[in-house]
């Protein structure tokens, strides 16, 4: 009897185990929103790191959050560093590419709780006296992202992060054009 359960909960195991495996390599979150405000307006708010204060939601997820600013204050080779509580994690980001009131393109690492390397980017589409900002982040997920993808839907979880800051970021736009 002990051999069939062994045996029994080992075949789960494999099951479990090849689920994960065939479990799709890439992601991508990606969320938009439509300011009334012109692309230069939205476009400054994210290639300046020091002013996603204002509006990324992760800023107030950890009141105590620790910021380094590296490299030039906006555009290519700005680097903003975070520290912070178990929520929020450490990492590092550097904008690689900026095309302005177009596109803003971010190398995302972070270091804890987990390592990875994302690519984030933000584009800008202006319609009117209106602009829709597009957030999105690409990757690859390794064999412990795709176990837990299968039990944490990360498209809801990140996009609904993505959609509070862009409400927080559509206010901020907004309020100052």
């Amino acid at each position: 009897m002990l051999k069939w359960s062994l045996a029994a909960i080992a075949a789960i195991v494999v099951v479990f185990l090849v689920v994960v495996a065939m479990q799709p390599s890439d992601f991508k979150v990606e969320r938009s929103a439509t300011m009334r405000a012109p692309a230069p307006a939205a476009f400054a708010q994210v290639n300046d790191f020091q002013k996603w204060q204002a509006w990324s939601p992760w800023e107030k997820v950890d009141p105590a959050l620790k910021r380094q600013y590296e490299g030039p204050q906006a555009g290519t080779g700005a680097v903003y560093a975070w520290q912070g509580n178990k929520d929020v994690g450490e990492g590092r980001m550097i904008i690689t590419e900026s095309k302005p009131a177009e596109r803003v393109r971010i190398k995302l690492e972070f270091f804890k709780p987990f390592a990875a390397t994302n690519q984030a980017e933000f584009s800008f589409q202006p319609a009117g006296d209106s602009t829709t900002v597009t957030w999105s982040m690409t990757g690859q997920n390794n064999f412990l992202s795709k176990a837990i993808c299968m039990f944490v839907n990360m498209d809801k979880m990140v996009g609904g992060m993505f959609e509070q800051g862009l409400t927080q970021m559509k206010t901020v736009v907004e309020r100052s054009s």
